[in-house]
C-alpha cells in the first residue's frame, strides 16, 4: 500500500467523526433548485447564492419558470453572484433543454447533466451525489484542490487529474461526502493562508503540516 493509499484509509476512518454533519452548504428543496444554485456557485460563495435563491427560487419553482422568465429579469436577480449575464444565460438555456429532451426533470447521468449549458463534471457531481445520492465522481473545488495537495493525495492541480486519483484512493460509497469533508476542513481549518495547524484535527496525517505550522510560526 502507498504511503498515499495508507493516509487515505485513515482520513476514511477519522473525517467522519470529526465532521459528522458535514453536507452540501447549498440550499435547495429539488434537483433542479440545486443544479441552478451550483451553477450560480461558480466564482461565488455559498452564503452569498443562498442569499440569492431565496428570492429566486420563490419566482421560479419549475424548468419551464427558468426557461420562460427574461433575461434581463434573471439577470436582476442573480447579479450579487457575479458574471450574471453569463449564468442567467446559462440557466435560461439549461432549462429550456429540460424541457424539451427530459420533460422539465433533471437527468440523473453524468453525461446527460454534464452535457446541459453550463454545466460540466463538477456541477453534474454535486447534483448526482446530493440529489441523487449516486456517488458518480469527486467534486473538486478550491478547497479540495488545496487540501488533496497539502494531504499528499496528488500532486495534481487540475481538477480533472485530482478527481481521477481520489478515485482511485476512496471507496466509492464516500466519494460524495469526501468532497463535503475536505470542504468544510479547508473552510473551517486548512484555509488558504495561515491554515490552523496547531489545533488541527488531522496534523498527523499531513505531510505539509510541519512545514506549514512552522511557517505560522515564523510569520
Amino acid at each position: 500500500m502507498t504511503r498515499a493509499a495508507a493516509r487515505a484509509q485513515h482520513l476514511t476512518q477519522r473525517l467522519p467523526d470529526i465532521y459528522p454533519d458535514a453536507h452540501c452548504e447549498l440550499d435547495y428543496r429539488t434537483p433542479l433548485e440545486l443544479l441552478v444554485a451550483t451553477i450560480l456557485s461558480a466564482q461565488c460563495t455559498d452564503k452569498r447564492v443562498n442569499i440569492v435563491t431565496k428570492d429566486l427560487f420563490a419566482r421560479c419553482e419549475t424548468a419551464k419558470d427558468f426557461a420562460e422568465i427574461s433575461q434581463e429579469e434573471l439577470e436582476g436577480i442573480v447579479r450579487s453572484t457575479g458574471f450574471y449575464r453569463n449564468k442567467a444565460k446559462n440557466i435560461r438555456a439549461m432549462a429550456s433543454v429540460l424541457l424539451e429532451k427530459y420533460g422539465g426533470e433533471v437527468p440523473r447521468t453524468l453525461e446527460e447533466l454534464a452535457a446541459l449549458p453550463g454545466v460540466g463534471r463538477k456541477t453534474a457531481n454535486v447534483v448526482l451525489g446530493n440529489a441523487f445520492g449516486i456517488d458518480e465522481g469527486v467534486v473538486v473545488d478550491t478547497h479540495v484542490t488545496r487540501l488533496s495537495n497539502r494531504l499528499g493525495l496528488t500532486r495534481h492541480t487540475d481538477a480533472v487529474k485530482i478527481e481521477q486519483d481520489l478515485m482511485k484512493l476512496f471507496p466509492r460509497t464516500v466519494w460524495t461526502v469526501l468532497s463535503h469533508w475536505l470542504i468544510w476542513h479547508g473552510r473551517r481549518r486548512c484555509v488558504a493562508r495561515k491554515p490552523d495547524c496547531a489545533n488541527c484535527e488531522i496534523y498527523d496525517l499531513c505531510p505539509t503540516g510541519p512545514k506549514l505550522l512552522k511557517a505560522a510560526e515564523t510569520a
